[in-house]
């Protein structure tokens, strides 16, 4: 299968590049010249435009640096583009995947949008993810070619639902960051090594990818038993990151928000129930 990528910056780059490793002809291009150079050495087809890049695959993947920036490039392609699968990688909104697919769907186009859960490097591994939505037929018909980027995920019909899944997923990446960065500094003041901190830190993510298992139907089910930990429990834990923080002169705003966040489900009555309670602080801006 020929595929055309669009937009040609890091991430861009990556894409082409993983198609040509797997064996599909490549054509790129760029509202700039010359990031193309290395994909053309590679075997990629230039494309003087981009309605002329369109026009040479049946499969159509864009990756810009915004939704507003792919309209104005596929302006002048709506044309083309018909009978063609539109595959949008460009990170934004779920409005905006929705708003991109109504057009899309307007102009007789298949459409997925999609979110690349990796940087530029990890791209072409099938280690890492890259979520889709949109078109099932779309998906099933070229799902063999998307997975030479990595794991090929369809989340469904919703074309937004990607972009809802990523956003939510940074969220919990920069959460668990925070509270890496939180524990490296912690154990790092009593002289622990990075290093040695976080070879530990990965096996316990196993036990808290447990929690977020036993939790998950808590929530679907508004039933939050304490029968593991209650949020009582969790405070008093909570309680000692804040201490033994601020005692070896670190910033305690992370930790001081766990508490917080602890202490408004408690408030509430809840503290005999689980950690999952807490979904109801968030669902009800702040208030249990």
């Amino acid at each position: 299968m020929s595929v055309t990528v669009l937009g040609l910056g890091r991430m861009g780059t990556a894409l082409a590049g993983a198609f040509l490793a797997a064996g599909h002809p490549t054509t790129v291009w760029n509202r700039s010249a010359g990031k193309d150079d290395d994909l053309v050495a590679r075997g990629a087809e230039r494309a003087a435009g981009a309605a002329e890049a369109v026009a040479a695959s049946p499969l159509v993947v864009v990756c810009l640096s915004t939704y507003d920036v792919v309209r104005e490039v596929l302006a002048d392609s709506a044309e083309v583009l018909r009978g063609r699968t539109l595959v949008n990688l460009t990170s934004g909104s779920p409005e905006q995947a929705r708003e991109t697919a109504a057009w899309a769907a307007g102009h007789g186009v298949g459409y997925l949008d999609g979110a690349i859960m990796s940087t530029p490097p990890g791209i072409g591994s099938s280690a890492i993810m890259l979520l889709y939505s949109g078109s099932p037929a779309a998906f099933a018909a070229h799902e063999d070619t998307l997975r030479s980027l990595g794991d090929a995920v369809h989340l469904g019909d919703d074309a937004g639902t990607a972009s809802l899944y990523d956003t939510a997923l940074l969220g919990m990446m920069w959460a668990t960051l925070g509270g890496w960065l939180q524990g490296v500094a912690l154990t790092g003041a009593d002289g622990v090594a990075a290093t040695a901190f976080t070879r530990v830190a990965i096996r316990w993510t196993a036990a808290v990818n447990g929690f977020m298992s036993t939790y998950a139907p808590q929530v679907d089910a508004g039933e939050y038993p304490g029968d593991d930990a209650t949020l009582d429990v969790h405070l008093g834990a909570v309680e000692h990151l804040v201490h033994a923080s601020a005692a070896r002169g670190l910033d305690i705003e992370v930790p001081g928000l766990f508490k917080a966040f602890i202490e408004r489900g408690i408030a509430a009555g809840h503290g005999g129930d689980s950690y999952a309670r807490l979904i109801d602080v968030v669902r009800n801006g702040g208030r249990a």
